[in-house]
């Protein structure tokens, strides 16, 4: 489960807490970032407003994220997940500063691992820039250097899975985070065209094979060689969340007992 309620307002512990509470044991939760973090705009109504001067601030990050997810949640926590919201030109002209800045938050949070083995810290980008050939040897650099990886992000914004998977290779042997957001069809913008499509969501209307397919092909690979695999999958990804978990769990098994 992606608790995206975090984005919007800095979580306490004790609310955090409370979720756990109402968990299984083996559950785990992914964790977005506060905006107040990773957001270079202050928005209103999804429009950018003023810059954001305490954006990727690592005290903060701390405080008003890591901190209380880390205390409140406690081995319910899967993945601690950066998404860095879509920049203004006058970031995305320097992306390898923003690169070197996300870094420099990352290496000053606590080692997160050393309290729970399985947890990760992962950076998730809405700009495609980052994962050009130009930029994506700085970007793999800094999330080794940093201890991270990178989230997949699945949703219009980005390119299909296959022009993100080589970062992931180049960051291997590690973990998989990846959030499955939108199906490519609806383009960038198309969350409520997407919604009034699905309806009840409660079917898989736009079925993703591709997608899935190398979703669980990764998924696969990855528990098989002892690293945490970790997918959120939102209703608008197919058509219906619960729907889309159990085909994707069903392809992972599947690849899963297949003969090495």
């Amino acid at each position: 489960m992606s608790l995206d309620r975090a984005f919007y307002k800095p979580l306490e512990r004790a609310q955090y807490a409370a979720y756990a509470a109402q968990m299984p044991e083996h559950f785990r939760f992914t964790v977005k970032a506060p905006s107040l973090i990773a957001d270079a705009l202050i928005r209103e109504e999804g429009r950018g407003l003023a810059e954001n001067s305490v954006f990727l601030d690592p005290d903060l990050a701390i405080t008003q994220f890591v901190e209380p997810a880390v205390t409140g949640l406690g081995d319910r926590l899967g993945a601690l997940v950066f998404q860095i919201s879509p920049l203004p030109p006058f970031l995305l002209e320097r992306p390898g500063e923003v690169i070197e800045r996300i870094g420099r938050m990352l290496q000053a949070l606590p080692d997160v691992r050393a309290r729970l083995p399985e947890a990760v810290i992962a950076v998730e980008f809405r700009d495609p820039i980052f994962v050009a050939p130009e930029w994506s040897g700085q970007l793999v650099d800094m999330l080794r250097a940093s201890r991270a990886t990178y989230c997949l992000g699945l949703h219009g914004k980005m390119p299909p899975i296959e022009a993100q998977l080589p970062i992931l290779r180049a960051l291997w042997p590690g973990p998989l985070v990846c959030r499955w957001n939108l199906h490519h069809k609806h383009g960038a913008y198309g969350y409520e065209k997407a919604k009034q499509l699905y309806g009840n969501f409660d079917r898989i209307v736009d079925a993703d094979i591709e997608t899935r397919q190398a979703l669980a092909r990764v998924a696969a690979a990855t528990a098989s060689a002892g690293h945490p695999a970790i997918i959120t999958i939102g209703n608008k990804a197919e058509g219906s969340a619960p729907r889309s978990v159990l085909a994707l769990s069903e392809a992972i098994v599947e690849r899963l007992r297949r003969p090495s």
